[in-house]
């Protein structure tokens, strides 16, 4: 629908066009199914060209140092560095995403590939091969480009990525799956100092050190001095009861000791020092301690920013996890992205072209006219809005329903009640269920108790985490396209949108609960104090807003296709006896709505007989309309 709305006009423009994505996903989709779809159907011939950020690529040379240093690698990892080899001499592109099995958290993955922090630059012995360098010199080549929000974030802050050079000369900017650039943008708009970055360092250096400078320094006591300094700042942070984020409104986080804090921080930056001091003279002895030295210096201005209490404007915090021995990451945000975001669409910037077209398009921008919940965070307040309205037949495809007689959402009883409710549900449609929650300890129980359940029948219950989820979506389609029955897949946070299963194999969406922002997430509350200081309510304006947008998300992976049809519950008894309900019903799609047990049976009855004849009557002019809504 909407992906077409705008790829027709951008291509028949005749001008060179950039689109950017929230995920790779919808990226690899964009490229290699819905452009060349689009450009057959128009009879036109463009160049285009997929530009991912520098992560996604296959470096060859630290695949040979990878190889190399096999004996530090468990034979797991060593066998699937084997297996990058193997598709290194077929790849063309180095995209990792062509490897199946490779996953953004294989072990292999980080090993393969480089990052701005650890990439040699022009000193690589292998620069002009780089896989990097050829995607970027296709992009700029390119008539159309493909690209991502984090890599378009990413290369505005730093002019790394070869965006920068690729936005003056473009007339056509767009935006698919807008609704993420705030989140997206305030990630790489502020500073980040992660104990994972500064362990790589460290690990990288002794590897350096000990392939090209063995016996110059002591290079296992230096990047042993970095590591303890690390766990030490990591102990400072104390004992935690969960995974949490703490303030961080003065020089050292909230409940956090002062003294061992400030301590522990200088040891960090004494150690870095050092090895900044140990990589001076041994700079012309390998292209390595070159990086090496100027990611020292980067990382000591990165902790020199931390160790003083937050600028104004921002709010700061730090990750912690329930585990001492886990790293930590600090981390400094702005709001939202209205300064930084909103200058660079400004006519002239970048370039000084004027007659830039910047559209911006999702299902789910907001619920009031102006798109508010979009425009004002993303300093979008001038720009035209245009609401498409879908083709789908929502209230004779699909149906919702929230249960009554259900624990309280905060109850502790209230996910076990989740799964007992799916359980006939589930058996009754043969699979066929998504299973949405807000947390991952409900993911965690949800999952167990259906992978029980289910375990000795022709039902798979899929849980995230526990396989990549590119395979997830893989077994999940492929199981619905079975005669003998499907897939359950009990997910959390990125599978509430750009989750695309159209036709039967998905039937049944279950939400655990109404996805409000966490309330005790700084820069959730940082939003509200802004909100309130102004005398408006962080309630009403931010937190209902956020959670109606996110169900809508969620409620979307339902309808697909317009003959898809199925049922939505919602397991959150706030939705029809709170006030604030209605304004978020009001976000949903126009489907038919259920009040009772004997009407859900009878929905439920009338899926499984369309199942067994799953025929759809025609539905005419629904084939021509535009889905979703864009914004200009």
């Amino acid at each position: 629908g909407k992906t077409f709305a705008y790829l027709v006009p951008a291509l028949l423009s005749g001008e060179r066009v950039l689109i950017s994505t929230a995920s790779k996903a919808l990226q690899d989709q964009l490229f290699a199914r819905d452009i060349p779809r689009v450009l057959a159907a128009l009879g036109l011939s463009v160049r285009k060209a997929l530009l991912k950020g520098r992560s996604s690529y296959l470096c060859t040379y630290r695949l040979r140092s990878a190889r190399h240093g096999g004996k530090a690698l468990s034979a797991e990892t060593l066998a699937q560095v084997a297996r990058v080899e193997l598709w290194a001499q077929q790849t063309r592109s180095g995209d990792i995403s062509e490897m199946a099995g490779l996953e953004d958290s294989t072990p292999a993955t980080a090993l393969v590939t480089s990052t701005r922090e650890n990439c040699l630059g022009s000193n690589c012995p292998d620069w002009r091969q780089c896989h990097v360098n050829q995607a970027r010199r296709e992009a700029m080549a390119a008539d159309l480009v493909v690209i991502n929000h984090h890599l378009f974030f990413a290369d505005i802050e730093v002019r790394e990525s070869g965006v920068a050079e690729l936005l003056p000369m473009t007339r056509v900017v767009v935006f698919d799956e807008a609704h993420r650039l705030n989140d997206i943008g305030v990630q790489f708009l502020g500073s980040t100092l992660s104990g994972n970055h500064l362990i790589e360092f460290a690990r990288d250096l002794l590897g350096a050190g000990l392939a090209h400078a063995r016996g110059m320094q002591p290079w296992d006591e230096i990047a042993g001095e970095l590591e303890t300094a690390v766990r030490e700042v990591r102990l400072a942070a104390g004992a935690v009861q969960a995974d949490a984020r703490l303030h961080w409104s003065r020089a050292a986080p909230d409940g956090v000791d002062a003294a061992y804090w400030h301590e522990s921080m200088e040891r960090l930056n004494a150690a870095l020092l050092q090895a900044s001091r140990a990589l001076e003279p041994v700079g012309d002895s390998a292209p390595e301690f070159i990086r090496l030295g100027e990611r020292a210096l980067e990382l000591q201005a990165r902790v020199d920013g931390f160790r003083a209490a937050p600028p104004e404007g921002v709010v700061r915090w730090l990750e912690v996890a329930r585990r001492a021995a886990a790293p930590m990451r600090m981390v400094e945000s702005p709001l939202d992205i209205a300064a930084g975001f909103g200058a660079v669409v400004t006519p002239d910037s970048l370039g000084g072209v004027a007659q830039r077209a910047w559209i911006f398009t999702s299902a789910t921008l907001g619920t009031d006219a102006a798109l508010t919940w979009f425009t004002e965070p993303c300093g979008l307040q001038a720009a035209r809005v245009l609401r498409v309205q879908s083709p789908f037949d929502y209230a004779q495809q699909a149906h919702w329903y929230v249960p009554r007689a259900l624990p309280k959402p905060s109850s502790f009883e209230h996910s076990q009640a989740v799964a007992n409710w799916a359980i006939p549900v589930i058996r009754c449609l043969g699979g066929r269920t998504l299973i949405l929650t807000t947390t991952l300890r409900a993911l965690r129980t949800i999952g167990t108790e259906l992978q029980q359940c289910f375990a000795d029948t022709g039902i798979e219950v899929l849980v995230q985490g526990q396989l990549g989820k590119r395979e997830l979506m893989e077994r999940f389609r492929g199981r619905g396209a079975m005669p003998e029955g499907g897939c359950v897949l009990v997910a959390s946070a990125t599978f509430w949108e750009g989750f695309d299963v159209p036709g039967s194999a998905l039937q049944l969406v279950v939400i655990d609960k109404l996805p409000f922002p966490p309330p005790g997430d700084p820069l959730v509350e940082a939003r509200c104090q802004r909100l309130e200081a102004t005398g408006r309510s962080a309630f009403g304006h931010y937190m209902v807003p956020e959670a109606a947008i996110a169900l809508k998300q969620g409620a979307g992976r339902l309808i697909r296709h317009e003959t898809d049809r199925g049922l939505l519950a919602v397991m959150d008894t706030r939705l029809v006896t709170m006030p604030y309900g209605r304004r978020i019903l009001s976000a949903l799609p126009p489907m038919t709505p259920v009040n009772t047990p004997e009407e859900w049976a009878g929905a439920l009855a009338a899926l499984v007989a369309a199942n067994q004849s799953p025929e759809l009557p025609p539905r005419p002019g629904l084939r021509s309309a535009v889905s979703g809504e864009v914004r200009a």
